[in-house]
This record gives C-alpha cells, structure tokens and sequence, in this order.
C-alpha cells in the first residue's frame, strides 16, 4: 500500500525521531533501458536493531542475525513490497509497487549478510510481453515462489498473476488467476498484500493463499482471504487488533507460518509486528489468529516492513526469517532488509 500524503509528511517527523539514511530517487533519464539491467546496489550494516539497546539480540521469537539499509542510483530500485528467498537463502526475489523484479546473491562476510551481489532490475511483464508499469495493473504488493511458478498479488485491480518463473525467470509473462468474486470488493488501495504457497505434507498442500490488507473500514475489522488455487478453495477472515494492517504470509516447513503486519499513524509513527499461525489454522469460513511472537516500533532499525519469507540456513539448520521495507520511493524512507533466526 502507498502511504498518502498526510502519512508521508507524518513520515517527515519519525524520521526526525530516528536515526536513518535519506536516498532520493532519480528519474529515467533519456535512453534509458527499460528493460532487465544490473543494478549497483549501496549498503549500510545495522549491527544493532534497537539502538538504544545495542548489545540486545533476542526480541520475541526472533534472534537479529544482521541488517542492511540498502540504495541505488537506479531510478526504478525501492518500492520493494514482497520477497522471496530460495530454500537454502542463496537467492534472492523481490516485486516492487512499480512492477518490477529485483534479483539478488545475498553475500555474507564472517557469517553476516552484508551486501547482495549480480543485482539485476527488470519490469515484470503481462500476458502481453508488455510491462505492467504501463498499465492499470502496476501496484504489485506480494511475492510467492514455489514448484517453478512464481505468483504476485497485485493492488487496485485485485489480480493474482502466475509466471512460469523456472522457465523463463524475469522474462516470465504474468497469466490471471481466477479469484472469487468477493475480491474485486475489496478497498482500492487496501487490496491483496499477501501471498503463501502451503508447503508439502501441510493440509493445503501446493495451494496459495491470499489475504487482504483490510477488507472493511475500522482498525479492529477482520480482514478477508482465500485459498485460490487446488481442488478445495475457500474464504476465511483474519483477525485484526491494534490497527496494525496485513503486509504478508510465508509459511514454513513445518506447517506453520508468519504473518507480517504493519501500523502507521502520525503520533506514534510506524511500526511493525509478526503472529505465527498454526498448520491447521486455515478452515473455511474460519478466523485466523496467532501469537505475536515478533513487535518493534519506530525506536527500531525498520521502516515500512512489507515483504516476509523464510529459508533454512544449511550451515547451522536454523529457520532463518528475511524481512524487507517498501520505501514508496520516497526520500524520507528506506529500504531496509532484515534477518532472523527464529525460535522453534
């Protein structure tokens, strides 16, 4: 979801309030290739999550490992709203609001992320060949990438497409997925914002799911989602509380997954939070909910965290939970990328 004006002059305060890095985005300029491209990517490391508190490493569930803030001169990097890490973490997948891919080697130095390397951009494309960005549907806000096909869940119009992504990658073309009905009323810019592909031996095994960021007006109303894909397809509500809005999905291997969740307001700034929901959570007409097993607020090292996924560390066996922030292009925000080891 893009912030309105109100909120990103709110944003103007926070980052008063906190320590960050303020990277303004250039236009293309002429001849600019609007195509796939490599992309030199700027890193930070955060060495500490909570500043104040720079020694802590446990918060919840979740063991900081590392963090970046990362930029880039090229004028079409940020606005980064859903990720993918490969099973073994050794790639990367990102989609952006203004419909494109980013793809990425996460590099690690002394056993800490610090950059991500072969870095390329590239505009995703419709059925058509032609990029999205050019058309109604450009505002893509969830990434989910399993048994060679890659979906995103796209804003506005409420369309879930599929690439062939093992066959052709980021020159992939993007084919609708049907949906029920009851998506294309959802709120304009409160629409689809999280994608999940239900691992094996789980219940909804292969299927993917799509939750809503919020599906009624009110802090506290329920939100919707469906199981769009598979032989049984149905609609279930998410609960809500504390006016904190749904961002994304990832499950995990054993069954379980994460839901990340996002607040905004002008007094207290943003702020971020994970529920972890059991392997049989899912039921048709049934309400999902979970323990939060991960908060932070704007006293953190986050921003607007959009993107969740998660990936086995081969080294050590541990789950390890990757994190990234949509920036709206804007220069009073960031691209943040975080990295967990969660608890089991």
């Amino acid at each position: 979801m893009r912030l309105s004006r109100r909120a990103a002059l709110a944003f103007a305060g926070a980052a008063a309030l906190a320590p960050v890095g303020l990277h303004f985005a250039r236009a293309r300029g002429p001849g600019e290739s609007d195509g796939p491209r490599p992309s030199l990517l700027h890193a930070r490391p955060i060495l500490a999550l909570l500043p104040r508190e720079a020694e802590r490493r446990r918060f919840g569930a979740l063991t900081f490992r590392a963090g970046l803030e990362l930029w880039s001169d090229d004028p079409d990097f940020g606005g980064w709203s859903g990720l993918w890490r490969s099973p073994d973490g050794r790639r990367l997948v990102a989609v952006s609001d203004r419909a494109h891919w980013l793809t990425a080697i996460p590099h690690y130095e002394e056993g800490r992320l610090a950059g991500l390397d072969e870095a390329v951009v590239a505009p995703i494309l419709g059925s058509d060949g032609r990029p999205l960005r050019g058309g109604r549907a450009f505002d893509v806000e969830a990434l989910a990438i399993a048994d060679g096909a890659a979906f995103v869940a796209i804003e506005r119009v409420h369309e879930v497409r599929r690439f062939d992504w093992d066959r052709d990658g980021i020159r992939a073309r993007g084919i609708p997925v049907p949906l029920p009905s009851e998506a294309d009323r959802l709120p304009f810019n409160e629409g689809l914002e999280a994608l999940g592909v239900a691992p094996p031996r789980h219940p909804l095994a292969g299927c993917l799911v799509a939750i809503a960021e919020r599906a009624a007006a009110g802090d506290e109303a329920p939100t919707r989602g469906w199981v769009v894909t598979g032989p049984n397809r149905f609609a279930f509500t998410v609960r809500r509380s504390l006016g904190f809005d749904v961002t994304d999905i990832v499950f995990l291997p054993s069954g379980e997954a994460l839901l990340l969740e996002r607040r905004f307001s002008i007094l207290s700034g943003v702020a971020c939070r994970i529920r972890r929901l059991a392997r049989d959570a899912f039921r048709p007409d049934g309400e999902l909910d979970g323990e939060v097993v991960f908060e932070a607020d704007r006293g953190y090292e986050i921003d607007n965290m959009e993107g969740i996924t998660a990936h086995r560390d081969p080294a050590t066996g541990e789950t390890v939970v990757t994190l990234i922030s949509d920036d709206n292009f804007s220069f009073l925000q960031r691209t943040v990328l975080l990295e967990f080891s969660l608890a089991p």
